[in-house]
């Protein structure tokens, strides 16, 4: 998963990609526990290209798209959000596959 560099990156691959940005950090445990099997997710859901939102590093997006709590997820297609899995709660891994699906079948 590529990690997002800046705001300017953020908002060129929301403009131009079908993408998924997991908001995470370093310090967050529950954004540990779903880190083993965000890798088989990629592939399970090709349609989107994943990246990797640094809440610390990139607060400002954050703020922008009113993430307050992390793990979270947002999904974008042709420059609109099509989908959102955004709360401070732990997340597992069938809601989040459960998000992926949801938000594949409002691409295109």
């Amino acid at each position: 998963m590529e990690h997002v560099a800046s705001v300017e990156e953020f908002n060129k691959i929301k403009e131009t990609e079908t993408a998924v940005f997991l908001f995470s950090a370093d310090w967050c445990p529950d954004c540990r526990v779903i880190e083993p099997f965000l890798p088989r997710l990629e592939v399970d859901y090709p349609t989107f290209t994943f990246y990797y939102v640094d809440r610390d590093k990139l607060l400002d997006v954050c703020i922008a798209h009113d993430i307050f709590g992390i793990p979270s997820f947002l999904a974008f297609s042709e420059g609109k959000e099509v989908a959102r899995f955004v709360s401070k709660d732990r997340k597992t891994e069938e809601e989040i596959q459960t998000f992926l699906t949801e938000a594949e079948t409002k691409v295109g």
